[in-house]
């Protein structure tokens, strides 16, 4: 793998100039521009193979010749796209086999974005044909800083190619048909298989009801696409190895385990697109700073912010502009969680296709004195004067569990809340009551190189499936002094999405001082309470999960129904360390108090020492403490101590204000 070590904060975005051939005039006005903007990288090439390779095997790259020398001699660093995010139409017509099938195992026609099958030998052939062709001729350009592997990888492709690869995968996965049978208990519906050949893709057409299949499908299309990316990241370095490579990841996507993804490329980016303004800032910023936190946790390295928009997006039922001062507070909350970028979908805005109305930082006018622009300008004139934070980086002592595998696995269990168990929107919440103290999380998940030993806390929502013996590194977790929160409905599954056999938590009710017996689903009318200690009464809705043999001390227990007076929610000493269980869903208030509990017991340091007002956080990156307001008003702050704001070097002591969608970036004096 290539380090990555950006000199300066990469500033910029997706830039189309193929759009604009036939406008000479466009190239040199963007470039003064983004002189204008602080702009220093650019996106190029995303969807340019139509262009670079007009017919099989002929390339063109004079077109880009000139638009690369020109960013190059304006100072613009230039990362460079392989394009197949989307094939020529040639391409299709030629090899039909690269389009995908669908879920009816219907063959797809041409268009659109990522309508291709990575399966298809083809495919990977021109694909690999293409990025050989793009690294020979710019590979050693010293313009181009950093490849960009296709773009936003999704989707699933049900063709005879993929279901003759996903055979091959399980017949190295089982070895034989009647492991196979025996792990994914073919037994039930009289679904046994005896020859290879009867197994296809999972699909409503045809077999949808057997969750182990399901998981194996998912682990298999996750596999073809890490290799993909991986044979477009050794054709581009295979020719000059020392340019690092991303790809471009989304938020809550659930098609692919983005940390086995994550494997093949030397630096993580993602796209971020918030609701902002839809009514609860302040859960839209926990939203994503926890998205943040798991792009930074993946290769427990800094990440990219690859895009964002600079004013609102198209294709959300409500585009909403972003308010003043919210460009500036999102993209900065960003750089306190660990980017070293702030780029921008896109750079202008096109004449025509389907994102002619997405926002830009360049609109149809061409104009430099818009708000948006002027937002835009702000933020790289910010990104300039905080040079020493580049290096800075984001030690979390604390982290929470969030696994794809685990998330597949919940998402079709018929139990419980049927296809509402919530388990992304649970760690969330976890991670938001973490947020809201101040205290920085890393995000990860149950692959074997997960090591739990550099954090105090370890907080296990909804670990409905236990991997690769995780119950075991829980339990030597705690026993070396750790403090673990686990919560109901954990270790019933293992990784084949078998139950376990005995008590659950599987392996860890020993360490939890009780088992879990049954689990209630609460009608959406119903509620129930757990009292706490104090006399603290917490809500409680939709999951009760009832325990048995409790040894552990006590915490909360149900105020309501016939387990009235049972526990809910308990600690208990194991080893060096502490065990919390939380046995119900409680409203994310009443989670800030069980939180407040548990961190009290550890040496989780707070990046704020004073309280703060609500909608007001404190994050820390190295010596620097972001302070963002996303509360919708204007906030006095309390100070203990004299800091330097390094934005605009005033010292801030005692007391400030913090305006609405304000952020100060503070560092001790």
């Amino acid at each position: 793998m290539v380090k990555y070590e950006p000199e300066v904060f990469l500033h910029g975005g997706d830039y189309n100039p193929d759009q604009w051939l036939d406008y000479p005039e466009i190239l040199e006005k963007d470039i003064a521009l983004m002189q204008q903007a602080h702009v220093n990288a650019v996106s190029l090439g995303i969807f340019s193979w139509a262009l670079l390779e007009k017919e099989e095997g002929v390339y063109d790259f004079s077109w880009m010749d000139r638009i690369v020398e020109r960013l190059t001699e304006a100072g613009i660093g230039i990362i460079l796209a392989t394009p197949s995010g989307a094939r020529p139409a040639w391409l299709a017509q030629k090899y039909p086999e690269v389009l995908r099938c669908n879920e009816r195992f219907v063959r797809q026609h041409f268009g659109r974005r990522h309508n291709h099958c990575l399966t298809s030998p083809v495919y990977r052939e021109k694909v690999r044909a293409m990025d050989t062709a793009l690294a020979q001729h710019y590979g050693r350009h010293t313009g181009v800083k950093l490849w960009h592997i296709g773009n936003e990888f999704g989707g699933y492709c049900y063709c005879p190619l993929c279901a003759d690869a996903f055979r091959e995968f399980l017949k190295e996965k089982y070895g034989t048909l009647d492991a196979l049978n025996a792990r994914w208990w073919t037994g039930f519906w009289s679904q046994r298989y005896t020859a290879w050949a009867q197994i296809e893709p999972p699909s409503s057409e045809g077999q949808d009801s057997n969750p182990s299949m399901m998981l194996d499908w998912r682990r298999f299309e996750t596999e073809q696409c890490r290799s993909f990316i991986a044979m477009e990241r050794d054709a581009v370095q295979s020719v000059n190895p020392d340019i690092p490579v991303t790809i471009n990841l989304m938020e809550g996507f659930l098609d692919y385990d983005y940390f086995a993804l994550q494997e093949a490329v030397d630096v993580v980016s993602w796209d971020s697109y918030p609701e902002w303004g839809s009514g609860d800032d302040v859960a839209t910023a926990a939203s994503t700073a926890f998205y943040h936190d798991l792009m930074r946790s993946m290769k427990s390295q800094p990440f990219l912010l690859m895009e964002s928009t600079p004013s609102q997006v198209n294709w959300k039922p409500h585009n909403k502009l972003k308010r003043p001062g919210m460009h500036m507070l999102a993209s900065l909350q960003s750089v306190a969680h660990g980017s070293q970028s702030v780029l921008m979908f896109q750079w202008r805005k096109g004449r025509g296709g389907a994102e002619a109305f997405h926002g830009a930082v360049v609109s149809h006018d061409g104009r430099s004195d818009t708000r948006v622009f002027r937002d835009v300008e702000a933020v790289g004139e910010t990104l300039q004067k905080i040079p020493e934070i580049l290096s800075a980086t984001v030690k979390a002592r604390a982290c929470v569990i969030y696994d794809y595998e685990n998330r597949w696995a919940l998402e079709g269990v018929e139990a419980a809340q049927k296809g509402h168990m919530q388990y992304l929107e649970t760690v969330m919440s976890m991670h938001r009551a973490l947020w809201e103290k101040g205290v920085s999380v890393d995000v990860r998940d149950m692959r074997e190189e997960t090591d739990l030993s550099d954090y105090s806390l370890v907080v296990a929502p909804l670990l409905f499936m236990f991997r690769n013996g995780f119950e075991d590194k829980l339990r030597v977790f705690v026993e070396k002094g750790g403090t673990l929160l686990m919560t109901y409905f954990s270790g019933i599954v293992d990784g084949d999405r078998l139950t376990f056999l005995g008590d659950a938590p599987h392996g860890l009710t020993e360490v939890l001082g009780l088992r879990a017996e049954e689990i209630d689903a609460l009608y959406p009318q119903d509620q129930n309470t757990c009292v706490l200690s104090d006399g603290t009464c917490c809500t409680v809705r939709e999951l009760c999960e009832i325990p048995r043999d409790v040894t552990a001390q006590v915490i909360g227990r149900y105020g309501n129904d016939f387990y009235a007076g049972l526990p809910c929610l308990t600690v208990h000493s194991y080893g060096k360390g502490r065990a919390w269980y939380l046995g119900a869903k409680l409203s994310q208030t009443d989670l800030m108090r069980v939180m407040e509990r548990v961190c009290g017991e550890t040496d989780l340091a707070a990046a704020w020492n004073t309280p703060l007002p609500y909608g007001v956080i404190a994050s820390r990156r190295g010596d620097y403490v972001f302070l963002q307001n996303f509360s919708g008003r204007e906030q006095k702050i309390e100070c203990s101590g004299t800091f330097r704001d390094i934005v605009n070097g005033q010292c801030v002591t005692d007391t400030c204000m913090l305006p609405v969608n304000g952020i100060m970036i503070l560092k001790k004096a």
